[in-house]
């Protein structure tokens, strides 16, 4: 089993564990530094004991993967609803379950969640595990950690998708250090290969493809960019089975609270993993003025706005919209890039756009390689243009 060990004979009690310690899970009892049950195995100690009497002890070698069977996903739900990564992963579960004779199942975790179950059941899940409590109603990462791991201990699924959003990339390598478990991150390409999930995932740079197996250890798990899969239709005609699953949410788990919640984006405004139409600005756009027109284009188009890295960088449009390998993978039914040369890691998170135009004066950049139609001119001359002639044309069917 993983945990932590004082080795007693070297413990000088010196308690520069305790004070580094951020859950407060030890103390110093009789001279001698002693774990508590607020220890979430995060290793601080571990680092900081000038005598190396603080040691993780985590189960190595081979383990036996038989008895492992099912596809599971971790249904994320953002202010109340299900994400649409949730039912993407779901119809690749789907998938995958199949071709391994397994059943595909979905995990919902959080406060009256039981609602979104139907809609897991349409996608392709055969069994929905869902645990509510009061205490879950907010994303707390310690807290989903202990319920997900007691759940995959339970019932011992073979694969664990989770979607590679802020929630998915928080608490699926929380579970895999809880329970020693492998994990691929940001993958997009999964695959059966011997009877293993084949993981595939952008590697230096998207420069190449790496796959990786994970024959040693149950479950399989892996993060999974938003839009990689495509969403299936929903049958709300499948049956599927219901099971909750309670357990008890220990103290260590609940040691934060959520204050208040801050959001960068305009309330109402479309977020660009869902948006079907995505106008995107890069460098070129010269600062936040470039911004405005871009914004103005976008709400024609009923889409929203994205934005390169180094126009993240430059302070000129905020994070939760940036687009690339570092950023969110988006594939819209449109994509217009506007003053963006197109890096590989920005084409990395957008080339599986249905129709992609690309706006630049320099003609030969790079993001005319994976562009359908391709726009050479100044940006701050093309969009105006575009935005008068959608008008009147608006103004004509109007």
């Amino acid at each position: 089993m993983n945990g932590i060990r004082i080795i007693k004979d070297r413990c000088t009690g010196c308690g520069i564990c305790v004070r580094t310690c951020p859950f407060g899970a030890i103390e110093i009892i009789d001279g001698k530094a002693h774990i508590g049950d607020k220890c979430v195995l995060c290793g601080a100690c571990v680092k900081a004991c000038p005598v190396e009497a603080i040691v993780m002890e985590k189960e190595e070698g081979k383990k036996d993967v038989s008895g492992y069977s099912d596809v599971w996903v971790f249904a994320e739900i953002d202010e109340g609803n299900l994400k649409n990564v949730a039912l993407e992963l779901m119809g690749k579960a789907r998938e995958l379950a199949d071709e391994l004779g397994e059943r595909a199942c979905a995990v919902l975790i959080g406060k009256d969640v039981k609602e979104k179950v139907r809609e897991l059941g349409a996608h392709g899940a055969d069994v929905v595990y869902v645990a509510e409590d009061d205490r879950l109603a907010d994303y707390r990462a310690e807290a989903y950690a202990h319920v997900m791991a007691e759940l995959i201990k339970k019932y011992r699924p073979s694969i664990v998708l989770y979607p590679a959003t802020r929630v998915g990339r928080s608490l699926a390598p929380r579970i895999a250090a809880a329970l020693s478990l492998g994990l691929t991150a940001d993958c997009t390409s999964l695959g059966i290969k011997d009877g293993m999930l084949l993981q595939s995932r952008p590697a230096f740079g998207g420069n190449i493809m790496a796959d990786i197996l994970s024959p040693n250890t149950r479950p399989q798990m892996a993060t999974v960019r938003p839009n990689v899969f495509k969403k299936k239709e929903g049958d709300y005609s499948r049956k599927y089975e219901v099971v909750e699953f309670h357990t008890e949410i220990p103290e260590s788990a609940m040691l934060t609270r959520i204050l208040e919640v801050i959001r960068t984006g305009e309330e109402g405004a479309k977020k660009i993993d869902e948006a079907d139409v995505i106008v995107a600005g890069g460098a070129g756009m010269g600062g936040k003025d470039g911004f405005e027109m871009l914004e103005e284009l976008a709400e024609l188009l009923g889409g929203a706005v994205g934005a390169s890295r180094k126009a993240v960088e430059m302070g000129w449009a905020p994070k939760s919209i940036q687009v690339g390998q570092s950023g969110t993978t988006v594939s819209p039914k449109v994509y217009i890039a506007c003053g963006i040369s197109g890096a590989v890691q920005h084409l990395v998170g957008m080339k599986e756009s249905g129709l992609i135009i690309a706006i630049n004066k320099d003609s030969e950049a790079p993001i005319f390689t994976v562009a359908d139609y391709g726009i050479v001119g100044d940006v701050f001359e093309v969009v105006p243009k575009l935005i008068e002639e959608i008008k009147k044309i608006r103004e004509k069917s109007a």
